[in-house]
């Protein structure tokens, strides 16, 4: 079974380890909006959700050490 994009965001949400409030400045995005889409008052654009995973998953491996040599 797929799931939705608020099932999504609030996978991404979990995973992050940030509460919602930490979440929304995270990404810059106002507290409401998160807890609209959370609540399923408003949609979220599918972009939005591809790109906060990809900022998530980016700044994991820059976290993570990549190989970058200069120094």
């Amino acid at each position: 079974m797929m799931m939705g994009k608020r099932e999504e965001l609030i996978e991404l949400k979990n995973k992050s380890g940030m509460n919602w409030k930490q979440f929304s400045e995270y990404y810059e995005i106002p507290y409401r909006t998160i807890q609209d889409w959370e609540h399923g008052k408003r949609k979220m654009p599918n972009y939005v959700l591809r790109l906060m995973q990809y900022k998530m998953k980016m700044e994991r491996l820059l976290k993570m050490g990549g190989n970058d040599d200069r120094k």
